[in-house]
């Protein structure tokens, strides 16, 4: 434990080895003994792969691309927020023995904002996160912004676009292009790109490079995103660039950069493909009137069970992910649909380590036998393939327009919400047809209450946990899910989680299908909340690992 008078000189902004304020750009922080609680919270785990899948020049093309995925760390560390460079400089030179947890911290969240506390500073405690990470000047407002727009309604397409980061240049707003603003790493990241293709046989992989090289240096990635989809036989799956707009909690247009880095599961991917055949069938199975039905998105909808090589940039910060769903850009989804990638060993990694000791505490006994691999993994598949079902484009007062632009900061809690509700949803219609065996049924059930105890842990502010508890919130008014008061456990009724299911389904989807920005934030308010049971049966987690960390074993290839 630190001493009285230790904390006392951190929260006065007097360092311990002597450096005053006005030499240090770190004036305080929490508690060292808090902050690695924190880092003991995610469970290291060593992730592997499969060398004698690949052939001597894909070994190679493999070690430029982690090269060229850990670019995508640097410019996302730029993204999040505008001191980050410098606070990460003086962790790294600074002789305070604090440093080294702090810096551990500080690289686990991509800045000095804990992700597993929704985002509360861990160094520099007055200093909270700007909505826009660092998208938009620091002290832009909404209503800036839409002003903005009012004023200069031709710059709505570059203002609003995925790919360019807002400034202010002489009291007036401009859009800068990320190739602009993040031009010497991308062009060394498109350079790797380039040498790796040169190794590579596969000739969709190869294109795929080549062309996502390119995007870096354009900011257009259209094309790239449709060659992403047209990849086949192909050893290395791998997609990196800009993607996921969470970070973006001002207005959720600004994408960030990341890497997905992985090896094809050829055995794992041939069984599961077959439910891709199926999506124009869930998409008319949805429980809204059919004008609503999205029926213009392509049907190819390539669904890759993966083994993960090395992650990078947005995808790595904090909390990992289990499955991806990209691309995210519509165009592309209405002319190729989308693909689903399964991360497998880390859906195993995370199924041992943190989910079988999360339902031993908060599941009911009656439901455990229920809990297995199989339906969790099922459920991460589902969920990722009902991303791509639904509203896109919608038509609102006349105008097209997309779900996400309409639902502004509330599209990522809805969406993910969404992707959860018909994950199970769609899986009831599969087992139904016959497509999944029945034993999976109530499997389902028992494992997404599970999953949401998991996911909330990660605070109701986060796309995830927020929707999370959003949708638990919503199933349990309708008696779904079921509080045990005797073991401070909950179980799923069997009667009821059908239509709480499926009226919760409709309700998102009608947001999402009209762009009902006011329904979208009621829910969010109504919903997004932690009853007192909740919170006492998340106090049973506390020594529960709240997620993993992985360490690459290809990244200490690379630093030997």
């Amino acid at each position: 434990m630190l001493s009285k008078l230790t904390i006392s000189l951190i929260l006065t902004g007097v360092m311990i080895m002597g450096c005053s304020k006005e030499e240090s750009l770190i004036r305080n922080y929490a508690p060292i003994e808090q902050v690695r609680a924190q880092i003991d919270k995610l469970v290291p785990v060593e992730i592997g792969y499969d060398k004698t899948l690949l052939s001597g020049n894909e070994q190679q093309a493999l070690y430029l691309l982690v090269k060229a995925a850990q670019l995508m760390d640097s410019i996302f560390l730029e993204q999040v927020y505008s001191k980050n460079n410098l606070l990460l400089k003086e962790l790294r030179t600074g002789e305070n023995p604090d440093y080294a947890v702090l810096q551990e911290y500080f690289t686990i969240c991509f800045g000095p904002f804990d992700r597993l506390e929704q985002d509360r500073p861990f160094i520099n405690l007055k200093e909270g996160k700007p909505a826009g990470a660092n998208f938009y000047p620091a002290d832009l407002r909404k209503a800036e912004f839409q002003n903005w727009l009012k004023a200069n309604p031709a710059d709505e397409a570059s203002f609003t676009s995925n790919f360019t980061v807002i400034r202010r240049e002489d009291r007036k707003l401009a859009a800068v292009p990320y190739s602009q603003v993040y031009r010497e790493k991308l062009m060394s990241a498109a350079d790797l790109l380039r040498q790796a293709a040169i190794l590579i046989d596969n000739p969709s992989l190869k294109k795929y490079l080549l062309s996502r090289a390119d995007a870096f240096l354009t900011n257009d990635y259209f094309n790239s995103d449709m060659d992403w989809m047209d990849l086949t036989n192909h050893s290395i799956e791998i997609v990196i660039g800009p993607y996921e707009v969470y970070e973006d909690a001002l207005f959720n247009y600004k994408a960030s950069f990341e890497a997905f880095i992985t090896l094809v599961d050829p055995v794992e991917s041939t069984k599961l493909r077959i439910v891709g055949q199926y999506l124009d069938q869930m998409e008319n199975n949805l429980p809204i009137p059919a004008r609503y039905r999205n029926t213009r998105r392509g049907s190819a909808s390539p669904i890759v069970v993966v083994q993960q090589v090395f992650t990078a940039g947005d995808t790595k910060a904090g909390i990992q992910t289990t499955a991806f769903n990209l691309p995210n850009d519509e165009k592309v989804r209405e002319a190729k649909g989308s693909k689903k990638v399964m991360l497998k060993n880390v859906a195993q990694a995370k199924f041992q380590k943190c989910w079988i000791p999360i339902v031993h505490e908060v599941i009911a006994p009656e439901d455990l036998p229920s809990i297995t691999f199989d339906a969790y993994f099922n459920h991460v598949l589902m969920h990722e393939m009902s991303h791509g079902l639904g509203p896109g484009f919608i038509i609102k007062n006349g105008r097209e327009t997309s779900v996400n632009m309409e639902l502004k900061e509330t599209y990522s809690t809805i969406e993910e919400a969404k992707a959860d509700i018909l994950g199970v949803y769609n899986t009831q219609f599969l087992i139904d047809k016959g497509v999944l065996p029945d034993l999976l049924e109530w499997q389902t059930y028992s494992a997404f209450l599970g999953g949401i105890f998991r996911s909330v842990r990660f605070g109701i502010t986060s796309a995830h946990g927020g929707a999370n508890t959003l949708s638990f919130n919503y199933i349990q008014e309708r008696g779904g899910f079921e509080y045990v008061k005797e073991s401070g456990q909950y179980r799923v009724n069997r009667e009821k989680i059908k239509p709480a299911i499926t009226e919760l389904a409709r309700e998102l989807l009608l947001i999402e299908a009209t762009g009902d920005y006011n329904a979208a934030v009621q829910l969010i308010e109504k919903y997004r909340n932690l009853s007192l049971e909740m919170q006492n049966a998340l106090k049973r987690l506390e020594n529960v690992p709240v997620d993993i960390r992985p360490l690459y074993t290809i990244e200490r290839e690379l630093n030997q």
